[in-house]
């Protein structure tokens, strides 16, 4: 049976040269950073190179690039790690109602600690309101964490116009940047971001590793204590091979990024025009233009989503229908929720997330099959 993967906003498969990269320092190069001895100096000199690469991708110092392992503790780190540092300041954070469970959760967290939290709205599309965004800052605002690109509905929000609000109110800016770097160009300078949160596994490097860029000058409390590890800002032996395998796949990535960004919009665009166009009550999910390449999140009225992702992946097809994050719950998704689709149409999503292997046919062919797994559902549902 032929297998198409549609769901490279959950994970992506590891690219042959980074795992090619990766590999020597599971074997001969395996020694600690903190060693002084040459097998220590060798990872040394592997982790700054990889350090230069992951900044490379997002215009940043290297020295300013923290290793950690993942996007979620990478917006653990930034949340926490400014609240915690800047408490005497204020206990106000701003965020939006769509935002990574990573970021969503952390903040509650915070709450049962004393802070406060506001969280935007946003409009059909999911753009928060650069108006609303600096009329919610006050004069106890300590941080305003918006994410870029949206892992669900593919949203990009203006991260450039959100940096210049914070910076002229003198908060600290994060930014969720996991769905973003490595798909369009990200410049932590011109966007005025204080912290950014990115991850491997998403552009085709390992699990369990990803960075978050901290500007100097903010100050951040660390998550873990224990030896001096990433400039005493978390502690813990560095996952080498991760590290240099995120690297790679941050070097490939900007090398690639124009092009891929192109041929992923086509076939984007492509099978959301034959979906619209071979299966009635559709709705289409995110900002028409400001939206992620290769991310497409569709609504099939009166049918549910779940049902749709095991019929079609009895056909080699694998989507999903929402985060990864929350692929568990039989709650709706919160971002739909959030742009105002009713609960019964945000059941029936499908979040189609395509990548760097996938063709023309693999869209062609999800065209062909869905319309008839629509029409059936249908027909055996209560609210057709």
């Amino acid at each position: 049976m032929k297998r198409i993967y549609l769901d490279h906003n959950a994970t992506t498969p590891v690219n042959p040269d980074v795992l090619k990269a990766m590999l020597p320092f599971f074997e001969a190069s395996f020694g600690n950073a903190s060693s002084a001895h040459r097998f220590g100096q060798e990872v040394q000199e592997a982790m700054a190179g990889a350090r230069e690469q992951v900044a490379g991708l997002i215009g940043a110092d290297p020295a300013n690039i923290i290793f950690t392992s993942g996007g979620t503790e990478s917006d653990n780190l930034a949340i926490k790690g400014i609240a915690y540092a800047n408490e005497k300041k204020g206990k106000h954070i701003v965020t939006s109602q769509i935002e990574h469970p990573a970021v969503l959760s952390t903040c509650k967290f915070l709450e049962k600690q004393g802070f406060e939290t506001t969280y935007l709205g946003v409009d059909r599309y999911g753009k928060v309101d650069p108006d609303q965004l600096r009329d919610s800052i006050r004069n106890d605002t300590i941080l305003v964490s918006i994410m870029h690109g949206n892992n669900e509905i593919g949203t990009v929000q203006d991260i450039d116009e959100i940096g210049r609000i914070a910076a002229e109110r003198g908060v600290y800016f994060h930014t969720d940047a996991v769905q973003t770097c490595g798909k369009i160009p990200v410049d932590v300078n011109k966007s005025h971001v204080t912290l950014l949160s990115l991850s491997a596994h998403k552009i085709y490097g390992p699990k369990g590793v990803g960075a978050l860029f901290v500007r100097k000058g903010a100050r951040i409390v660390p998550l873990l204590h224990g030896g001096h590890h990433e400039a005493n800002r978390r502690a813990g032996t560095e996952n080498i091979p991760g590290m240099v395998g995120m690297g790679k796949a941050c070097e490939l990535a900007q090398r690639a990024i124009e092009q891929d960004r192109q041929r992923l919009t086509g076939l984007r665009d492509r099978l959301q025009s034959k979906l619209i166009e071979r299966i009635e009550d559709t709705v289409t999910n995110g900002h028409p233009t400001d939206r992620l390449p290769n991310t497409l999140n569709m609504c099939f009225r009166y049918v549910e989503g779940e049902s749709m992702i095991m019929m079609l992946d009895m056909k080699g097809v694998a989507v999903s229908s929402g985060s990864a994050c929350t692929s568990g719950s039989l709650d709706p998704s919160h971002v739909l929720l959030a742009i105002g689709l009713s609960h019964e149409i945000a059941h029936g999503s499908l979040r189609f997330s395509l990548g760097v292997e996938n063709t023309r046919e693999d869209v062609d062919y999800v065209a062909e099959v869905l319309p008839e797994i629509v029409g059936r559902l249908r027909k055996m549902s209560a609210l057709a």
